[in-house]
């Protein structure tokens, strides 16, 4: 039985993995933020020594979509840095022998024509409009590297994810992700009888967005094969769609017959970015959960949340 401490437990990923990891026969550690300060190196030395866990999944993390990235780059820097290089010297100096760190897709340069393999990391420039989140990410990935390079003993590995969705997801427009956003707004549009509902950009824009449980499974999965991953190795789905196309999902999901109208003028971010999933195929997991059934999912949820009953009284 190992002592697995899991950072960012209150997060969709956290929440989701925790589901998971309480039916094992790990023991599990999920401090909130107050209990174990991310943001101060010598506090988290002193907690992890204090509570010496076994292993460390590192999902702790600043996150939004790409409105508050746009609106908040230094803070999706600065935290995000610090928390990453916090908890991998503190892990380092209480001599825990495995972390799995979280990546992000926006690691990779933008624009990339084929499929993002590991290696591509930090090959050309990042995209603009969530730059300051994904240095902090590819320096969190790069340190896991330099201290296996210093003490081959520590498997400290990063998972690079495609974009999320789910239950326990952010559904506030001025923080949410593409498949919540669409999840509310076209909510909001059957409910008040909107026949039109906007997109951003022209709607040709792709993404791979995987359902967050099935990145808890993955890595429950993998927790049990640390010593056989690669350093890096993305986690997805290794196929995309069009924004239109998680709209229209959505849509049928939630009863929406009304048309899309296109809005150009506004930022689209990259227009693809998929990942290259053979690494992750080799070592036997694929995602189980449809896009239509991760969607009903994450709706169902979304209707228990207090907004989306505020909206239907409204």
């Amino acid at each position: 039985m190992a002592r697995v401490l899991v950072t960012g437990g209150s997060g969709m990923v956290g929440r989701n993995l925790l589901e998971l990891l309480k039916a094992s026969h790990h023991e599990v550690l999920a401090p909130s933020s107050s209990e174990l300060d991310l943001m101060a190196h010598g506090a988290t030395f002193a907690w992890l020594k204090k509570h010496r866990p076994d292993v460390i999944i590192h999902s702790a993390g600043r996150v939004g979509g790409i409105q508050a990235n746009i609106r908040e780059p230094v803070a999706f820097l600065a935290r995000n840095l610090s928390m990453g290089q916090n908890l991998l010297l503190g892990a380092r100096e209480a001599a825990v022998e495995t972390v799995l760190n979280l990546g992000s897709s926006c690691m990779y340069p933008k624009n990339s024509p084929n499929a993002l393999r590991e290696e591509d990391v930090l090959t050309g420039a990042l995209e603009p409009t969530n730059e300051g989140y994904a240095l902090a990410k590819c320096v969190a990935a790069r340190m896991c590297g330099y201290m296996r390079s210093e003490d081959p003993s520590l498997q400290y590995k990063t998972l690079i994810p495609c974009n999320l969705y789910g239950k326990y997801d952010k559904f506030d427009p001025k923080v949410s992700h593409l498949v919540p956003a669409i999840i509310r707004k076209l909510h909001v549009a059957r409910l008040t009888g909107q026949r039109h509902v906007e997109i951003w950009g022209d709607g040709s824009a792709r993404r791979e967005f995987m359902y967050a449980g099935d990145l808890a499974d993955a890595i429950v999965f993998f927790l049990e094969r640390t010593s056989e991953l690669p350093g890096d190795m993305n986690v997805g789905l290794g196929s995309d769609l069009s924004v239109l196309e998680y709209y229209q999902a959505a849509a049928d999901v939630i009863g929406f017959d009304g048309s899309f109208v296109f809005d150009t003028t506004k930022p689209v971010g990259m227009m693809r970015k998929l990942l290259d999933v053979s690494r992750q195929k080799n070592l036997g997991w694929s995602a189980p959960t449809s896009l239509r059934e991760g969607i009903q999912k994450a709706y169902e949820y979304f209707l228990t949340l207090d907004d989306a009953n505020d909206l239907s009284a409204g």
